[in-house]
């Protein structure tokens, strides 16, 4: 089965870029379809982006203009690439994957089976 494993996290400055990736330990992720979710303490989780195996992308309207998740297979990862960064973006960044893909719950973390262990994003202003 698919093991996603977050990495890129950690302490920025406000205004900077970031750039997360997604890989699995356990079965390629090429065939699944993946997804960013962030949690900020004390806060639900929020979905942030999800990718398709075949490429098509969707993404939290708010988070559209700074966000950009991509796939690459041969490499077996998935990014989220995060510009302007701002204090709010703080969060845990979660990879997941699921073996479908419904246009009606992409975006709801009951849609993935598979989770990471999280990724800590801190902004400082």
């Amino acid at each position: 089965q698919v093991q996603p494993v977050e990495s890129g996290g950690g302490l920025v400055q406000a205004g900077d870029s970031l750039r997360l990736s997604c890989t699995s330990s356990g079965r390629a992720i090429d065939r699944y379809a993946m997804a960013w979710f962030r949690q900020a303490p004390g806060k639900e989780r929020e979905f942030v982006a999800a990718i398709t195996w075949t490429g098509t992308t969707y993404y939290a309207d708010s988070l559209r203009a700074r966000f950009t998740i991509s796939r690459l297979n041969s490499k077996n990862t998935v990014d989220l690439q995060i510009n302007s960064l701002k204090p709010d973006d703080t969060a845990v960044y979660y990879c997941a994957a699921s073996e479908v893909f419904s246009l009606v719950y992409y975006n709801q973390g009951g849609h993935y089976d598979y989770w990471g262990q999280g990724t800590q994003v801190t902004v400082s202003s």
